[in-house]
C-alpha cells in the first residue's frame, strides 16, 4: 500500500468546493483540515482584535494581508505539527514562498498541490445558492439541500446565514482578486514543484471529484 500524502494544498476559486472536499478527505484519511477562512471567521464571530482586523478585509471580498494569514498558519503548524490539508492557503505567491521556507526549515516539503478548476458562471450560481454556518464552517446549497436561511445547521445546530462576502458585488471582487493574486500561485508551483501539481475539473459531481482526490492522496 502506498504511503498517504502528508502535506497537501488544495487551491481553487470561490465556491469551487474546496471546503466540502477537504472535509471529506479529512474524515476519510484522518488528515487535519486547515482552512484559514474558517479560522478567520471564528475570530470574527468572537469579535477578537484579530477578527475585527480580518473582517475589515473579508466583508469587502478582499483577501487578508499575507502577514496576517501566514501568522495564523505558522501558529497552527507550531501547535499541531507538519501534517495538514490546507484549504485555500496559500492564496498569494508571497504566502507560498513563506510556506515553502517554513517547511524547508523542518525538512518537510509539500507532497501535493491540487487546483480545482471551474467556470465563472458555475461559481456565480453556487454562490447565489450558498448558505454557511459561522460556527462550524459547513456550507449548504439552497437548491441542492432544500434549505433556507435561518434553518439549523445539520452538523452543529447553529443558524445558517448568507455570508457578507457572498453578495454578487463581493463575488466579482473576489474573482478579480483570485485571478490577480491566487492564480499566480499555480504558476509559482508549476515553476518550482511541477511534479506535485495536479488539476481537477470541479464542475463534476462531488463524488467524482472526491474519487480523483483520493487517488492523488494515495498514489505515488
Amino acid at each position: 500500500m502506498n504511503p498517504l500524502k502528508q502535506r497537501i494544498v488544495l487551491l481553487g476559486p470561490p465556491a469551487s468546493g474546496k471546503g466540502t472536499q477537504a472535509d471529506r478527505l479529512a474524515q476519510e484519511f484522518v488528515t487535519p483540515h486547515v482552512s484559514t477562512g474558517a479560522l478567520l471567521r471564528s475570530e470574527c464571530e468572537r469579535g477578537t482584535p484579530l477578527g475585527r482586523e480580518a473582517d475589515a478585509w473579508t466583508c469587502k471580498g478582499l483577501l487578508v494581508p499575507d502577514e496576517l494569514a501566514v501568522r495564523i498558519v505558522a501558529t497552527w503548524m507550531q501547535e499541531n505539527g507538519p501534517r495538514f490539508l490546507f484549504d485555500g492557503f496559500p492564496r498569494t505567491v508571497e504566502q507560498a514562498k513563506h510556506l515553502d521556507t517554513a517547511l524547508a526549515a523542518i525538512e518537510a516539503p509539500l507532497d501535493l498541490v491540487i487546483l480545482l478548476q471551474i467556470s465563472d458562471e458555475a461559481i456565480r450560481q453556487r454562490i447565489l445558492n450558498r448558505l454557511s454556518c459561522l460556527k462550524c464552517g459547513a456550507t449548504f446549497s439552497t437548491s441542492l439541500h432544500g434549505i433556507a436561511e435561518g434553518q439549523a445547521c445539520s452538523r452543529c445546530g447553529a443558524p445558517l446565514v448568507r455570508r457578507k462576502d457572498d453578495s454578487a458585488e463581493a463575488l466579482e471582487q473576489r474573482l478579480k482578486v483570485y485571478r490577480e493574486l491566487t492564480l499566480p500561485v499555480v504558476a509559482y508551483y508549476e515553476r518550482t514543484s511541477p511534479a506535485i501539481l495536479h488539476r481537477i475539473d470541479a464542475g463534476m459531481g462531488s463524488d467524482a471529484i472526491f474519487a480523483q482526490l483520493s487517488t492523488l492522496l494515495t498514489t505515488l
